[in-house]
């Protein structure tokens, strides 16, 4: 059975999974969106959706159809969380104003969110998205170490200001002359790929521009680059020091009890890093996110210059940011996605024992990638698009990343069940076994 769809022009970030004009008939909607918003958005699946409504881990679009949510991970403890919801329509109805005034909800959400963190991490200055925060946080690297270089991986996504665009590889627009990758592992390469070792080897690049690194700015699930749990993260950091730098932890999508085993993607490592950014999963969407900083290392930025951000904090983010930790302790959400996560894995485990073209299940909690490749061993990428666009027609939700845009990247809401997973693992089972025959 035939059922292959044309492979995607670009397996970069937004457009591995994206809808492209004249793919299908647009419709009044889609016609009137690129009208107004221009061709730089991107849309999801061959046939987009237009979602109207979502609650926990359903989303529901404008025909009334209910979709499986296996990818949203800024509304990290589900959307629409009545207790979130509650907590913002009730600062809304009270203030929501700049942050140069004296308020008590930020100082009392800082200490608790400092409190989750290693104690030589005890600074908080907050900004409205991970973008504005990974800006910052390599502003600040560079204000500490008087160095310029910074190393990230040749997929990586960090953030959408001119900055940090060129600290996106994934974007497809390049890096900045600053800047250098290195490659992730490989779990299909023999012998295995040292992280530690690129890492280095992108030091001794930068010491050949005569540059040394102010940082090693680092998703530590590699998240873009294919979902890569493992690294020889320790050996990494301490080469990164050794060579003046700081070490830069992006937990925009580790972050918050996702990964199961650790509260933090960088805790999985034994790593304490000088500096964390966040991101909107920390206000469950809410445009809020942070630059957590030992102390020493954002002293000398704070005394070059004042930061300001009007809403940076803003009294209704707060809120709901103060929320979004009630129901990760009430909840347990961290355990659960650790159990969740182990249930799902040993599922999708299964199914790679009966499907030839699933290459690897690696992750750790509610993210996890999956591999896929062709009959004769290549990449799997024009058949991650069609998995990705056929369990979309049964009603799950879920996009690929990776170099090749081969891997599904499977990263749900936190309070995903073992239903969901079960569910997840019955859709993709059918749908491999109809591309597979």
């Amino acid at each position: 059975m035939n059922l292959r769809g044309t492979p995607p022009s670009s397996t970069r970030i937004l457009d591995a999974n994206a809808w492209r004009p004249g793919q299908d008939a647009e419709s009044e909607l889609i016609a009137r969106r690129v009208r107004v918003l221009g061709p730089s958005y991107r849309l999801f699946y061959r046939q987009p959706l237009e979602i109207v409504r979502g609650h926990g881990t359903r989303l529901w679009d404008a025909e009334g159809r209910e979709y499986l949510d296996v990818y949203n991970n800024v509304a990290s403890v589900g959307h629409t969380h009545p207790h979130v919801v509650e907590a913002i329509a009730r600062q809304a109805a009270v203030l929501t104003t700049h942050t140069r005034y004296l308020d008590r909800g930020i100082v009392a959400y800082a200490e608790r969110l400092l409190a989750l963190l290693p104690d030589p991490i005890d600074r908080a200055v907050f900004t409205c998205s991970g973008s504005e925060a990974n800006d910052l946080a390599v502003r600040v690297a560079r204000a500490a170490t008087g160095q310029r270089g910074v190393i990230v991986t040749e997929e990586a996504y960090h953030g959408n200001t001119a900055l940090v665009t060129g600290m996106s590889p994934s974007l497809g627009v390049g890096v900045g002359p600053e800047v250098v990758t290195v490659p992730a592992p490989d779990p299909m390469a023999a012998p295995h790929r040292s992280f530690a070792a690129g890492v280095r080897a992108g030091i001794e690049r930068l010491a050949a521009q005569g540059l040394r690194p102010a940082a090693l700015l680092l998703d530590s699930i590699l998240s873009s680059d294919g979902v890569h749990p493992a690294l020889d993260l320790a050996e990494a950091v301490a080469a990164v020091r050794a060579a003046g730098g700081v070490v830069i932890a992006d937990e925009v999508q580790p972050g918050f009890g996702r990964t199961g085993s650790a509260m933090w993607g960088f805790a999985r490592h034994d790593v304490v890093p000088e500096i964390v950014t966040l991101g909107k999963p920390m206000g469950n969407g809410m445009p809020i996110a942070a630059v957590l900083a030992q102390a020493a290392v954002l002293e000398p930025f704070s005394a070059g210059e004042p930061y300001f951000n009007t809403f940076g904090g803003t009294q209704v983010s707060i809120a709901a940011a103060d929320a979004v930790l009630d129901v990760l302790e009430r909840e347990g959400l961290q355990a659960h996605a650790a159990a969740v996560g182990r249930e799902l894995r040993a599922l999708l485990d299964e199914l790679a024992v009966v499907h030839r073209s699933i290459a690897d299940v690696r992750g750790d909690g509610l993210f996890i990638g999956l591999q896929l490749r062709e009959d004769d061993g290549s990449p799997g990428t024009a058949l991650a698009a069609d998995v990705i666009n056929l369990l979309r027609q049964r009603g799950v939700l879920t996009s690929v990343c990776g170099a090749h845009g081969d891997t599904l990247k499977l990263r749900p809401p936190l309070p995903f069940s073992r239903a969901d997973a079960a569910r997840l693992a019955d859709e993709l089972d059918g749908v491999l076994g109809d591309l597979e025959a």
